[in-house]
């Protein structure tokens, strides 16, 4: 089995690529297009010099590799990878070869954690519109985190048993710390989920918007709820 999980920053992505990778029987490959899209776009990220020298960054390669031999000849495959970073000339034709998940979470809880390390976001730096256009072309099952938050074994046994793969325990819990599968941009983004060893509990209050940030919520709240009547 091939999983392209596909969600926006800030959105409970990474814990989900750590949940997979702790299964014995998956290897797991994080944000492949990353590095292409920032070479492509010249978009102003984060250590984008860093990423650009440390990953690939020719689409087309890869998009190959989403459909080569599994790394570490494990019998399953997890990708984590983003709506946004698939512009315009990324090819999308290995996602047909894989089962595609949608990973939502709420934009005013997506938008304060991401304006936390990058205050001057867009809406294309958080990805809801690229989803909902990408869901539409692909299909696949939804999932919210916050259900995965809420009770983490049971969303991910429902998850499991929607994609006809047998739920493992193992899922639960990770060690804590940095892993090998870690892109380079670990260091800016990933302080937090390296500091856990498992799903946190349910979230909070939603953060109160105001401002920019209230109208980019504004903007993304469509697509999120459009998602959200989907999910598991």
């Amino acid at each position: 089995m091939r999983i392209a999980m596909w969600s926006g920053p800030r959105n409970l992505s990474t814990a989900m690529m750590y949940a997979f990778g702790n299964r014995s029987d998956f290897a797991v490959w994080d944000e492949p297009f990353y590095a292409p899209y920032l070479a492509a776009t010249g978009a102003d990220h984060p250590m984008r010099a860093e990423i650009i020298a440390a990953h690939e960054t020719d689409p087309t390669k890869v998009a190959a590799r989403c459909l080569d031999t599994i790394p570490a000849q494990k019998p399953h495959f997890y990708m984590k990878h983003m709506p946004h970073h698939m512009i315009d000339g990324f090819s999308l034709d290995w996602a047909k070869q894989c089962v595609n998940i949608h990973l939502i979470r709420h934009p005013a809880r997506v938008i304060a954690s991401y304006g936390a390390k990058r205050p001057d976001m867009t809406l294309d730096d958080i990805g809801f519109a690229q989803q909902s256009a990408l869901f539409d072309r692909i299909g696949g099952v939804v999932i919210d985190s916050a259900d995965i938050r809420k009770n983490p074994e049971k969303a991910l046994v429902r998850l499991c048993n929607a994609i006809d793969l047998p739920f493992d325990p193992a899922m639960l819990h990770w060690p804590k710390g940095p892993k090998a599968d870690d892109g380079v941009w670990a260091a800016h983004w990933y302080n937090a989920v390296h500091q856990s060893s498992g799903f946190a509990g349910p979230e909070g209050p939603m953060p109160q918007l105001t401002g920019r940030a209230a109208t980019l919520c504004a903007a993304a709240r469509g697509h999120y709820e459009r998602l959200a009547a989907l999910a598991l």
